[in-house]
């Protein structure tokens, strides 16, 4: 993973087009169960059938998934994206970052012309 995502503390893991985890950064490693080690395994081996189901649909549709979760006190938004490569599908990217229980919501509204 390129150097500028290591220290981040977002979790990033990123899959192909097949679901075979090819990259994660830092942060990725610390909170998944075995850690760099599950480079090169499947995301349907490391999740439960109905979130393996989800992610069978995102790569089907090529779509976004986007919830939150709460775990051991700590909140957390969960991004799961596609990627692309020279314009081309290559896979599922899931960002994972803690983020407040309360947290304020702005409305931006373009300025007046």
């Amino acid at each position: 993973m390129d150097t500028c995502f290591e220290e981040l503390p977002v979790a990033i893991t990123v899959a192909d087009t097949e679901g075979n985890i090819i990259d994660m950064n830092r942060r990725s490693a610390e909170v998944n169960s075995h850690g760099e080690k599950i480079i090169g395994r499947n995301l349907y081996d490391c999740h439960p059938p109905r979130a393996a189901a989800i992610l069978r649909e995102l790569y089907a549709e090529q779509k976004k998934n986007v919830y939150t979760i709460e775990k051991n006190g700590v909140k957390k938004l969960i991004y799961q994206v596609p990627w692309y490569k020279d314009g081309v599908f290559a896979g599922l990217m899931e960002l994972s970052m803690e983020i407040p229980f309360d947290m304020p919501h702005y409305v931006r509204r373009p300025a007046a012309q």
